[in-house]
């Protein structure tokens, strides 16, 4: 199955919470799909790490930690996934 909508959209929507991917999730894509997945993860989370937060503000500090953290679980269970079935990546 491939990917719906755009691969950067759906890194974005994981980095905001909205969906969180799982191996259940995962067997619906093909090997070219999850390298494409991870190459979106990592530029996303180069954006969201190119944000400039004042240090002052503690919620949008807290909110770009939190969407770093989705995203590297996100990317974690991927590389796993991955790993487990033998895909390169």
């Amino acid at each position: 199955m491939a990917i719906a909508g755009s691969p950067k959209k759906l890194a974005q929507d994981i980095s905001e919470g909205y969906l969180s991917l799982s191996p259940p999730l995962l067997k619906n894509y093909t090997p070219a799909d999850c390298k494409i997945v991870v190459a979106h993860l990592s530029m996303v989370g180069r954006e969201v790490r190119g944000e400039q937060v004042p240090l002052d503000d503690v919620m949008a500090l807290k909110a770009k930690n939190m969407k770093l953290s989705r995203l590297h679980q996100a990317e974690v269970v991927l590389r796993a996934y991955c790993k487990k079935k033998r895909i390169p990546l």
